[in-house]
C-alpha cells in the first residue's frame, strides 16, 4: 500500500512539474499579430476562438460591438495587460493564477463599431473553454 501511495505522490508531483514548465514556456513569446490586415488563424488545437471569417465552426465566435478604446478599458478591468496598441490593432495577455499560463487576446476593428477578436492559449492543447468564456465576459462588459 505504501508503494502505491509513493507512486501516486510521484505522479502528482510530475504532473505539477509539467504544468509549471508549460506555464514558464507560455510566458515567452507574443501574440501573432495581423496577417494581411486580419487576425491570425486559430491553430488546430481547441484552445482558440476567433470572429474572423473561415474559422472552424467550433472555434467561431461573434464579433464584438464597441471601439478599441472601450475594449482596452474592459480588458484592463478584467485583469488583462495590454501589450500592443495602435489605431488598427490591440493585443493583450491574460495570465492564469496557478501555473501562470499566458493567453493572448487580439482585437482589430472591422468598422466603426464592430471589433474582430481572437483569444488563444500560447501552449497546451485544451483550454477547457476559458478563451470562449473570456470573450463572452468582454462582450458583456462592452454592452454595459
Amino acid at each position: 500500500m505504501m508503494t502505491f501511495v509513493k507512486i501516486l505522490i510521484g505522479l502528482v508531483l510530475l504532473i505539477c512539474l509539467a504544468f509549471f514548465v508549460l506555464g514558464l514556456r507560455s510566458q515567452s513569446g507574443a501574440a501573432p499579430g495581423l496577417t494581411g490586415g486580419k487576425l491570425a488563424d486559430c491553430p488546430s488545437s481547441p484552445n482558440c476562438v476567433s470572429s474572423e471569417a473561415n474559422v472552424q465552426p467550433e472555434k467561431q465566435i461573434a464579433p464584438l460591438s464597441g471601439t478599441l478604446k472601450e475594449a482596452e478599458a474592459a480588458i484592463t478591468a478584467m485583469g488583462g495587460t495590454v501589450t500592443v496598441k495602435s489605431t488598427d490593432y490591440l493585443a493583450a495577455t491574460f495570465t492564469s493564477q496557478v501555473f501562470r499560463f499566458v493567453d493572448d487576446v487580439e482585437i482589430r476593428p472591422a468598422d466603426e463599431t464592430t471589433l474582430h477578436i481572437r483569444s488563444a492559449s500560447r501552449v497546451g492543447y485544451s483550454d477547457r473553454g476559458v478563451n470562449r468564456k473570456r470573450v463572452e465576459v468582454l462582450r458583456q462588459r462592452l454592452s454595459n
